[in-house]
């Protein structure tokens, strides 16, 4: 079942012709009876009358959100888009309102995706100084922790968000993200890490993730994807911005400084953010009267398990969460691997502002090909598929060549920018305007329990940072990447099977 909204004209949607109960109705009033109705109403909720030769459907009171079964999927004559909810097409899809919103999105996404592009800036420090004794596997829960809980965050987020807009996610986000990393600079011991960087910096990244992204989904659809793409692209500039930044005041400053100059930096960009990023409309909600009942509401919208019932949300969700778990836990290890392999410390941090420098392109030039001509779902089962293949033709047998590696975090990276930025937009192709930031949230609960285990065990298999041990962490990887790619495909399959098609 696809819940409808009111739709903002006629569209043929219709499973059946509602036949009147008198035989000498013309067959052109028939149809008007129906095709102007906007809705596809069951014979057993609706009945027709005869009353001067003209045809009333009697049919009951409905919600501004109601589910019928959809014969097939709409396509759009202008664009050629599988469109599977028509009552967003007037979306204005640009504008100044529109683009400064994006543009407030990429500067917030800056520090937001950017410290997770940087994670491998961050690991390979504290791996080789505070907490030079500790395993790898141990270490590895730190980050595992932080995408885990940032993923929870937004889930609560979410809810929120569709409610009562963007701006005090946004600021409490704030508040807690910068808190978390000014307490990440005092951190010597693991529980130090896990309580500043992997619970309080963790939930203020993820209570800001979902409005900064489900705020441009609110303006656009057919440039949906280019226009995410765009806004996500502040992860890479952030990523390339500050694995050298934090490299350099690493030597010049210490850990302790350098982090608080990051700090810095990052609430500059996030207070921007909030002058800019305000969606274009919130649902409109019943209103509650005591504050128990709102918070019971809060906690029982942020996450909506029948939304797994949908088989074509489930299997994409499920691909986003193997496809960025993998990218995200190659990304962590890439520079402890090039130490591993003999490169300096210097190279090693400038293979992660490779990765998300080619992740710039990565994030715009798939955009615009999945809105102009391939579609969201399809790129991203191709970019997810190359990024597998780069993994076991590149990086596992080439490896401990340098102008190998540099060439397979490129082409990671190119890939690794589309999986991210197209999640959201993919999300959002298979759900309702009203109803995208509490799916996008459910989307990322499923992506935190997948993630909690992939960082240890990526950790466990490295144990001793063995170039076999690596080599046996890459193929884990590629498995992941694959499934990711499959299960992609599974939904688009249940979308409109496996015809080859825009979508």
């Amino acid at each position: 079942m696809i819940p409808l909204g009111v739709l903002a004209k006629p569209q043929k949607i219709f499973t059946k012709k509602v036949e009147p109960q008198s035989s000498t109705e013309p067959k052109e009033e028939q149809e008007d009876a129906v095709g102007t109705s906007g809705f596809n109403i069951p014979h057993s909720v609706s009945a027709l009358k005869k009353n001067n030769d003209e045809i009333i459907v009697e049919r009951p009171k409905l919600k501004s959100v109601v589910s019928y079964q959809v014969s097939e999927t709409e396509r759009d004559d202008s664009s050629g888009d599988i469109l599977l909810f028509d009552h967003d097409k007037d979306l204005p899809d640009g504008g100044l309102k529109a683009w400064l919103v994006v543009f407030g999105s990429f500067i917030g996404l800056i520090p937001v995706f950017g410290i997770i592009n940087s994670l491998g800036a961050i690991e390979s420090y504290i791996a080789a100084n505070q907490l030079s004794n500790v395993q790898s596997s141990t270490i590895a829960w730190i980050f595992s922790l932080y995408l885990a809980i940032t993923f929870v965050s937004c889930i609560f987020a979410g809810g929120y968000f569709d409610r009562n807009g963007s701006l005090l996610p946004m600021v409490s986000g704030t508040v807690l993200f910068i808190g978390g990393i000014v307490a990440l600079a005092d951190s010597t011991e693991v529980w130090h890490f896990i309580l500043s960087f992997s619970v309080l910096c963790a939930i203020g990244s993820g209570v800001l993730m979902t409005p900064l992204v489900g705020a441009v989904a609110t303006w656009f659809l057919r440039k949906r994807a280019i226009a995410t793409s765009i806004a996500t692209m502040g992860g890479s500039v952030g990523g390339i911005m500050f694995a050298p930044v934090l490299r350099k005041l690493y030597a010049e400053v210490g850990f302790r400084w350098a982090i608080r100059i990051f700090a810095l930096i990052c609430f500059f960009c996030l207070i921007c953010s909030i002058c800019l990023v305000k969606e274009r409309s919130i649902a409109t909600y019943e209103k509650f009267e005591s504050k128990k009942e709102l918070i019971k509401w809060y906690v029982s919208s942020s996450f909506n398990w029948r939304y797994f019932l949908d088989w074509k949300f489930l299997f994409a969700a499920l691909g986003a969460s193997l496809a960025e778990s993998s990218l995200t836990s190659s990304a962590t290890y890439i520079s402890s691997y090039s130490i591993a392999r003999g490169n300096s410390i210097s190279v090693s941090y400038n293979l992660i502002t490779a990765t998300n420098a080619a992740g710039i392109l990565g994030r715009y030039i798939p955009g615009y090909l999945a809105d102009k001509y391939v579609g969201r779902f399809n790129i991203a089962i191709i970019t997810i598929g190359l990024a597998a293949i780069a993994n076991l033709v590149i990086w596992l047998p080439f490896g401990g060549q340098i102008g190998a590696l540099w060439t397979y975090v490129i082409l990671y990276g190119f890939a690794s920018g589309s999986v991210l930025s197209l999640t959201p937009v993919c999300i959002g192709q298979i759900s309702s305007t009203e109803e995208f930031g509490k799916r996008y949230s459910t989307a990322y609960l499923l992506q935190a329990i997948v993630t909690i285990p992939v960082l240890p065990i990526g950790g466990a298999i490295i144990g001793n940072e063995s170039i076999s041990n690596y080599n046996k962490f890459i193929v884990f990887n590629s498995v992941l990447m694959g499934a990711g790619a499959v299960f992609y495909y599974i939904s688009r399959y249940i979308c409109i099977g496996a015809k080859l098609r825009k979508f």
